[in-house]
Order: structure tokens, then C-alpha cells, then sequence
């Protein structure tokens, strides 16, 4: 474990929160830029632009997680073992989340399909099925 004197540590804090602050404001333009705030506003048009605007911010949100987590929760200065111990059920919750948006989305279609299926059913006459109209002509039967 490496023992920092007072100074240093209040350095090693501002250098956090600078590099907090820089990695936030440079979200905060990505989002902006995606949105089509900052200059280029057709940006909404292109979806490949959309995506890698989420999957940046997304990259960026985790590198701030990463940086606390070692930084300010002291991770950096335990042992291995327990910091895996606290990564690895995170890693496994980011998997759930991801996990439980595909399967609500898989609802939805579904949900989707369902609608459209019963918008599209026949509608019900307002003759019975298998009714023979009156200009049929009908023999008497008797059975």
C-alpha cells in the first residue's frame, strides 16, 4: 500500500475531480453534438452517428465508474482478490440489465405482432356462419 503525505493526497483529490470534470463536460458536447445542438443538424438523420454517440458516452460513464471505484473507494490500494470480488458482481449486474432490456424488448414485439394480428382478424357479420340466404333456393327436406 502506498502511503501518500497530506499535500499529495489533496493533489491526488483535485487531479480526480479535474479529470471527473474534463471526461463530464466532454459527455455533456457528445450529447449535444448527437442531438444535433452544436452545428450539424441533420446529425439526427444518420443513425450510425446516433449509436456511436450512445456507445461513447456509454465508454465514458464507465470510465468515470472506473476511476471512482479505485480512486475514491480506495480500490487501487487493496488486494486483488478483493477487488475482483467487487468488479466481478458489477460486471455480472451490467450483464443482467442489458439481459432484461433484450427480453423486455422481445416482449414488446411481441406485443406488437399481437395487435396487429387482431386489427387484422375478420370481422364478425351479423349473419351466423353457414347461414343460407333467402334467394337460395332451398327444397323441402324432411329427414
Amino acid at each position: 500500500m502506498e502511503h501518500l503525505s497530506y499535500e499529495a493526497s489533496i493533489k491526488r483529490v483535485y487531479y480526480g475531480l479535474k479529470l471527473l470534470a474534463f471526461v463530464t463536460v466532454v459527455e455533456v458536447l457528445i450529447s449535444l453534438f448527437g442531438k444535433g445542438h452544436l452545428g450539424w443538424h441533420e446529425v439526427k438523420e444518420y443513425k450510425f452517428v446516433l449509436y456511436a454517440v450512445g456507445i461513447i458516452i456509454a465508454v465514458l460513464s464507465l470510465y468515470k465508474a472506473y476511476f471512482i471505484i479505485y480512486e475514491f473507494m480506495h480500490m487501487r490500494y487493496e488486494v486483488k482478490g478483493l477487488a475482483m470480488s467487487v468488479l466481478l458482481p458489477t460486471a455480472l449486474l451490467i450483464w443482467a440489465i442489458i439481459a432484461f432490456f433484450q427480453e423486455g424488448n422481445s416482449w414488446k414485439n411481441r406485443r406488437e405482432q399481437i395487435k396487429e394480428k387482431n386489427e387484422a382478424a375478420p370481422k364478425e357479420s351479423a349473419q351466423p356462419t353457414g347461414y343460407i340466404g333467402d334467394d337460395v333456393y332451398q327444397p323441402d327436406w324432411k329427414g
